[in-house]
């Protein structure tokens, strides 16, 4: 079905099994699977050091595949974005390649985003997805979709706390227009005052973590907010953030708190429930595409058009 390239210009890939697995799931998938030659390296907790992940990128680039996929997250991208050949990546988009990925990748995604203005996509990684024991149906079902070129927008039931928070508006078109962007809040906070944090007005923005304390999230939420970054959007959309442990010292402080504040200083409407981050069902997601959010009673829906970047 598709040229799939697979890469890693982040973490070391220590679960091989699961690196295996996911390779085999997209061969039976019917993909032609490409392993970049370093894709397995390892230097400290990289795959390999920074000149290696980055000649992986611009490989990635220069392959002529219909998808670069990385093969996890972890942390390491940061470290390269000034050495990346944006235009280089915005020309392979252009001709077809799909970016792909998530968590640290996110860093990479907003830095294109703000350096070309070409999309990538929010989506899997080999080894946390495609190799996991059992791989998510819907997962796979919109990464066939983004592969096709057939998704045309992605919807999801959010729970009924958030229902009653947005009641007082009117449902319908939401937003039109507007850029969709983001990834993971801790990766795009990092990028803050660089070159590499889009500069989005009146777009959509989506956020997860894993990992991370409610209090850690409304720390880092707060600084967007502070940096004007969240009143001018048109929607904050809140994936999944999981992986958190609470403790006795919170005493009632949680990740519905945060939520509630958050709400309490934006005029900006703030959705939770996106199928996407840490997860196994995840959406796939055009960063930097042109979008609507379409909201009905408890279901949410954002669309985007074909070529429209």
């Amino acid at each position: 079905m598709a040229h799939i390239y697979i890469y890693s210009p982040s973490g070391a890939v220590r679960d091989k099994a699961a690196f295996k697995r996911g390779v085999a799931r997209l061969k039976t998938l019917g993909h032609e699977v490409e392993l970049d030659a370093d894709a397995l390296s390892s230097f400290t907790r990289f795959a390999g050091d920074d000149a290696t992940r980055l000649a992986s990128i611009h490989r990635a680039a220069a392959s002529g595949a219909d998808v670069a996929l990385i093969s996890r997250g972890g942390y390491g991208l940061t470290r390269i974005l000034p050495q990346i050949k944006y235009k280089t990546v915005a020309k392979a988009i252009a001709k077809g390649t799909q970016f792909v990925g998530l968590s640290d990748f996110t860093a990479f995604q907003n830095a294109l985003l703000a350096q070309t203005g070409a999309v990538s996509w929010a989506g899997p990684a080999l080894g946390e997805d495609f190799g996991a024991e059992q791989p998510d149906d819907i997962m796979e079902a919109c990464f066939d979709d983004m592969v096709s070129g057939q998704g045309e927008g992605a919807g999801w039931h959010f729970s009924t706390r958030c229902a009653e928070a947005v009641a007082h508006r009117r449902a319908g078109v939401w937003a039109q227009d507007a850029v969709l962007w983001g990834g993971n809040l801790a990766v795009l906070v990092s990028l803050l005052g660089t070159p590499y944090f889009p500069n989005i007005q009146g777009g959509v923005l989506f956020l997860e973590d894993v990992g991370e304390h409610p209090y850690r999230i409304e720390r880092m939420l707060t600084q967007l907010l502070h940096a004007g970054v969240l009143a001018k959007q048109k929607a904050v959309v809140l994936g999944q953030f999981t992986s958190f442990k609470l403790t006795p010292h919170d005493k009632g402080f949680k990740l519905q708190t945060v939520v509630d504040n958050l709400r309490s200083q934006l005029k900006v409407p703030v959705l939770t429930d996106l199928p996407f981050g840490h997860v196994a069902t995840k959406l796939c997601l055009p960063v930097g595409q042109k979008v609507s959010l379409v909201v009905e009673d408890r279901d949410a829906l954002l669309l985007w058009a074909h070529g429209d970047h």
